[in-house]
């Protein structure tokens, strides 16, 4: 999969008279800034450089120039996919696209809830925008939030938020093709449409979701559905004390998330999770090996929180969130034997405590959990929302953790009728055990995973090829399966000349799959 530099050298000195050589980037500490910042390796994602349009007009030059010269290029929107890669490609050698110049606000649709945004809008900006209107609408953010809004989505980021689920709030794109033309989904598709972004019913196929997590093309115009501002908002804590409480918490919650009494995806989050946000380890322990029980004891009881950890929060008119609370907090005080005391907040009170989508960096301190040059990287499988099956998914993952000599972060989150079981490996990238030790763990997690039937919803760059392969319905004999095999008779449609994203989510065009 090698990438001709003479074809890479041509191509940006072409580009760089579309867009200025200002704005191409392809010196070795350019190379540096756009690899992963928490790989062990990383030459083996290292771009060619990087290109830096600044408008959809510059960002087809850029497009037909790599058809020309067969050049790769992975499009970012911000690069903060950290966890999964940050902004480096799957493929070395191929040229990063960075779109954050292309920071528009399109509209803010107030009396609708919908925004549209082009993909270098980050959260931060549309967090601003939202303050100087007086908070009309509020955002769903995702626990590291100096992203993208676009392209979170796209991953299909989650929030805590009523509308979490960023990827399902999507509604209207506009999409660049691999050969440099527009085209716009849904009602969009008609010219001066008055329901692109507020309908999902369309004429014929529905291709909003095509674009999330694929590389048949790169969205310059995403439109995204936010929550009107509610009268009041009721937040709870509940704590469990042990580790093996973890399916009593998971079955006291699900039924109530589906029935709407809760109405978002609460959080079942282990006590390292929120340690790590504190403090590094060595606040509460500066010896080798795996955190020991009684220190993992004492900091619970130091920072007043259970083995694991989920907090509720309802929206809407007070009396309507009020007697929600009551039915939940029965509910809950039958199963878990508590019944804490909420917190009201009212329109008018400080905003920082009303549980809108408050965009943070808080999360990122957990990458200092082992000091040195700190990462982590993120195992995230689907499992059926049932208390059983996530804690044997808990014990397994743990013990996997602890073998590789790594502290156990897991989170559960909860929904109406599957789990997302969000880990966090935390590691020291100069820690050469623990160098050797993630990349082999991460391989073993989605083996299990695999084994019972659960496959990730994203992955880092390093695993795409290796999660693809556990699409295994349908196989042939050549080993792919049956997705496998329609996204690349997509992907050779699409982009016959194989320049967009090769790689992603281990989808190949033809030029590289042999």
């Amino acid at each position: 999969m090698n990438v001709n530099r003479h074809e890479v050298a041509a191509f940006l000195k072409t580009v760089a008279q579309v867009t200025g050589s200002d704005r191409v980037h392809a010196g070795e500490e350019d190379r540096q800034a756009y690899s992963d910042q928490m790989g062990f390796d990383l030459a083996r994602h290292e771009p060619s450089g990087a290109v830096a349009p600044r408008s959809v007009e510059e960002l087809r030059e850029v497009v037909l120039a790599a058809n020309v010269h067969k050049v790769p290029l992975w499009p970012i929107s911000r690069g903060k996919n950290f966890g999964y890669g940050g902004a480096a490609p799957v493929q070395a050698g191929a040229v990063v696209v960075d779109l954050s110049g292309l920071r528009r606000i399109h509209e803010i649709d107030e009396k609708r809830g919908v925004c549209v945004v082009e993909p270098g809008v980050g959260f931060y900006d549309l967090y601003d925008e939202l303050t100087r209107r007086g908070h009309p609408l509020w955002l769903s953010v995702p626990g590291n939030a100096w992203g993208s809004v676009a392209g979170n989505a796209l991953e299909r980021g989650k929030g805590p938020q009523p509308y979490g689920d960023h990827g399902a709030q999507i509604c209207g794109l506009e999409v660049m093709l691999p050969d440099g033309s527009l085209v716009r989904t849904g009602t969009g598709a008609m010219e001066g449409s008055a329901t692109w972004h507020l309908s999902r019913d369309t004429y014929g196929p529905a291709w909003d979701q095509m674009f999330c997590q694929s590389n048949f093309g790169i969205v310059t115009r995403l439109g995204l559905w936010l929550m009107p501002a509610p009268e009041a908002t009721l937040s709870v804590d509940y704590a469990l004390p042990d580790a093996s409480d973890l399916a009593r918490g998971v079955d006291a919650l699900y039924p109530l998330r589906q029935r709407g009494l809760i109405d978002h995806d609460p959080a079942w989050v282990s006590y390292v999770g929120i340690a790590s946000f504190v403090g590094p380890r060595a606040q509460w322990y500066e010896g080798e090996g795996l955190l020991p029980e009684d220190v993992g004891a004492s900091i619970r009881s130091q920072l007043g929180i259970g083995w694991w950890n989920s907090q509720l929060n309802f929206y809407g008119p007070e009396k309507v969130i009020r007697a929600k609370f009551e039915v939940v907090a029965e509910a809950l005080a039958a199963q878990l034997g508590q019944r804490p005391e909420p917190r009201l907040w009212r329109q008018g009170d400080d905003f920082g405590a009303s549980h809108a989508g408050i965009p943070s960096t808080r999360d990122m301190a957990m990458i200092d959990w082992y000091g040195g040059r700190g990462g982590h990287l993120g195992f995230s499988p689907i499992l059926p929302a049932d208390g059983a099956r996530a804690q044997a998914q808990f014990e397994s993952t743990r013990a996997r953790f602890e073998a590789a000599g790594i502290d156990y972060y897991g989170a559960f989150s909860v929904g109406a009728r599957a789990i997302i079981n969000i880990n966090e490996i935390l590691y020291d990238r100069d820690n050469a055990q623990m160098a050797r030790a993630v990349p082999q763990l991460m391989d073993t997690l989605i083996a299990d995973a695999a084994k019972e039937g659960y496959g990730e919803y994203r992955t880092h760059i390093d695993a795409m090829d290796t999660v693809a392969a556990t699409q295994n319905y349908g196989v042939d004999a050549s080993g792919v399966g049956a997705m496998g095999r329609l996204n690349g008779v997509l992907k050779d449609a699409l982009d016959p000349h194989g320049i967009l994203a090769p790689g992603k989510q281990g989808i190949w065009p033809a030029r590289y799959r042999s």
